[in-house]
């Protein structure tokens, strides 16, 4: 919604939820701003390659990427199942180069782009029970810095955001109350606040900005 506002046309990737999809296609429309649903697992490189090449072929430039998808499967390292560990790893770091990959070149050709790529604090810091979800954001930060000095001179930005405790479903069933000791200012994340950075980092205005992690985490860390 951040990008609709800022008059980006947006595609929707997602994974289950029709209904929930349809309704937020219903509120950019509802800005006149264009929309196209995309169902895919960004794990799925061939579903993903066929939504994307879609896409391109019907002549949309895709100028702004935000690789935001991730899962978590909090236990202590030695109890982790692969099953686990790779739907972690894989929804982070596969999604990121099934998504972005197919879509580097057209805007090299265009000599500009924005890619944005959600990571967390816990890829920053680490965290107790989160080895594979701390594994795949530190390997998305990774990959921001590397591919940022890749596209720099084609104009294209590569950025990583990192959110501490947003107040999402991703945190149900966490000891708020506690965890909110460790966050100076003593409160959660705003999902707009997080949409509000992101939206500016597709801006023009952060055509200078490329190869950073940019913390919104209310001091944590």
């Amino acid at each position: 919604m951040a990008l609709a506002r800022a008059r980006h046309p947006v595609l929707i990737n997602y994974l289950h939820n029709d209904a929930a999809a349809a309704a937020v296609q219903k509120q950019i429309e509802a800005l006149d701003v264009p929309v196209r649903l995309l169902k895919f697992d960004v794990r799925d490189g061939a579903a993903a390659l066929a939504a994307l090449e879609g896409c391109l072929h019907d002549g949309l430039e895709i100028g702004v990427v935000v690789n935001n998808a991730g899962v978590i499967a909090d236990n202590p390292f030695p109890t982790v199942s692969r099953d686990d560990w790779e739907r972690v790893t894989r929804t982070t770091l596969d999604g990121f180069y099934n998504v972005t990959q197919p879509l580097v070149m057209p805007m090299v050709r265009r000599r500009h782009g924005r890619i944005i790529n959600v990571a967390s604090v816990s890829g920053v810091m680490g965290n107790r029970g989160q080895v594979a979800y701390s594994a795949a954001k530190a390997g998305l930060i990774g990959a921001t810095r590397s591919l940022s000095m890749e596209l720099a001179k084609r104009g294209i930005t590569v950025n990583a955001v990192a959110p501490g405790l947003i107040d999402t479903d991703m945190i149900a069933g966490a000891p708020v109350d506690e965890l909110m000791k460790h966050i100076p200012m003593r409160r959660l994340g705003k999902t707009d606040e997080v949409a509000e950075l992101i939206a500016f980092l597709a801006s023009d205005a952060a055509g200078y900005i490329t190869g950073q992690v940019i913390g919104i985490n209310g001091g944590l860390g």
